[in-house]
């Protein structure tokens, strides 16, 4: 059995049966048959029916968004927002599929040149807990409409989420398991993409569990695409409005109660302006109260689970140890549930936790640096390279340095790195490969067919 827990206040939720290998071998056939229909569904039709999804979701956003805050714990206004935005990307696809599975023509010696693209077969997706319906979505989305189908195995804690993902294409009247979910533990993967029906897989998690995937999926000579942690640095330049850069910082590593993979984990200042900055840090983490993520009101809810928030302590409590300093927070607080407070860390150096690792929770750590070149070594002195951020009142040198300089799959000026329907998203170096979202996010499980004619 699989078991969800509510971390705003440990109490069991639900238990859920567990899919074994059978179960999944029948889930994988049926999906199979379904892609030698769905394949052939009109791209009209499929977008039509993407549209429902949508319908479906804002219509029962509120519901949706509960379930949410109820298994991982994100504040319910957060929830709402990421339901809408899971509506915002299905439109997207619906209005544009078309165009982008677009056969093109090529100019050659031969009478008819072009490239087409088809559907490779059943997708598997392997999905965290933090942003349990985008993030899904976002997958889904793209996959279903150029012809796929997709068998989900979402994080054991938000199986609710799941499920109620698979129940929204059926509501949606999608064609039966063209979607499917299966409650399964993380051993089980292995076996799901080695099934020779099960073409391609897409992860987002951790660097070991990309990894992981990553080894199964080569053996059996099929892609995958891995969006993976971050450490992402935010560039606080001398010329930067202070006052924006730590609104948009703090706000960027707050959101979901720190647990984003394009959160503002090292936020870099250049000394001259360092001081200021810290202050204006310090008064908008004071704005951020931990409380029942139920409430409109509360603006930081528990983490995701209480192992996840033991863990996040550890980080800080090593990095305190090796030197930094703990302006705010720092400490597990006396409630129930897998609350953290918000916390800042200052004097952060290379050989911390809070330097070189991931901290899934809400943490801001200062790096003080003497120049803008000393803060772009810092910047991509790191294994991971998702997303960053540069705060200049100088455009110019801020795109140079955003375009040549900065390792990174994403880069913002003057505001706070977030995913787009329109625009591609993905990392390098140990944050991934691949790309999501946009063009790019449908062509990454589709055959890119050409065809000549003599």
């Amino acid at each position: 059995m699989l078991t969800s827990i509510n971390p705003n206040n440990n109490k069991i939720i639900r238990t859920y049966p567990i899919h074994d290998k059978r179960y999944l071998g029948k889930v994988i056939n049926q999906s199979n048959i379904a892609f030698n229909n769905w394949k052939n569904i009109s791209p009209s039709i499929r977008s039509k029916l993407l549209k429902k999804v949508s319908h479906v979701l804002l219509k029962n956003k509120i519901k949706y968004a509960s379930l949410i805050t109820q298994e991982m714990g994100k504040p319910i206004g957060q929830s709402v927002s990421e339901i809408e935005k899971c509506a915002k990307v299905c439109e997207y696809y619906a209005k544009y599929s078309a165009k982008f599975l677009k056969s093109k023509t090529i100019i050659t010696e031969a009478s008819k040149s072009y490239v087409t693209f088809q559907p490779l077969g059943i997708i598997l997706a392997v999905m965290p807990w933090n942003f349990p319906f985008w993030q899904v979505f976002r997958f889904a989305a793209p996959t279903l409409m150029a012809g796929n189908t997709a068998i989900l195995k979402h994080a054991s804690n938000v199986s609710g989420c799941a499920l109620a993902i698979q129940n929204i294409f059926k509501e949606a009247d999608f064609p039966e398991v063209v979607f499917s979910t299966v409650i399964t533990p993380a051993k089980n993967v292995k076996h799901i993409i080695e099934h020779p029906a099960v073409k391609a897989v897409s992860l987002t998690g951790s660097g070991p569990a990309g990894s992981a995937v990553a080894s199964i999926a080569g053996k059996s000579l099929k892609k995958s695409l891995l969006e993976l942690g971050g450490n992402d640095a935010y560039l606080v330049l001398e010329d930067a409005d202070l006052i924006l850069a730590a609104k948009k910082s703090v706000l960027s590593r707050m959101i979901n109660t720190g647990q984003s993979c394009i959160g503002a984990k090292r936020i870099i200042v250049v000394s001259s302006v360092y001081d200021r900055f810290l202050n204006l840090v310090k008064a908008e983490l004071k704005k951020y109260k931990l409380g029942d993520p139920r409430k409109t009101t509360s603006n930081l809810g528990p983490l995701a689970r209480m192992d996840l928030r033991n863990e996040v302590h550890d980080q800080v409590t090593r990095s305190i140890e090796s030197g930094a300093k703990c302006i705010i927070g720092g400490k597990i607080p006396k409630r129930k549930g897998a609350f953290y407070p918000a916390t800042l860390l200052t004097n952060v150096q290379t050989g911390m936790p809070a330097y070189h690792d991931e901290i899934f929770g809400p943490v801001v750590c200062l790096i003080k640096v003497k120049d803008n070149e000393e803060a772009i070594q810092v910047a991509n002195d790191s294994e991971f390279g998702l997303g960053a951020a540069i705060f200049t009142k100088n455009i110019k040198l801020a795109e140079h340095i955003a375009t040549r300089q900065l390792e990174a799959g994403a880069v913002a000026i003057n505001d706070f790195v977030r995913s787009d329907p329109r625009m591609p998203f993905g990392g390098v170096k140990q944050s991934g490969f691949g790309r999501e979202l946009a063009q790019d996010g449908i062509m990454e499980f589709v055959n890119v067919k050409s065809v000549v004619v003599g």
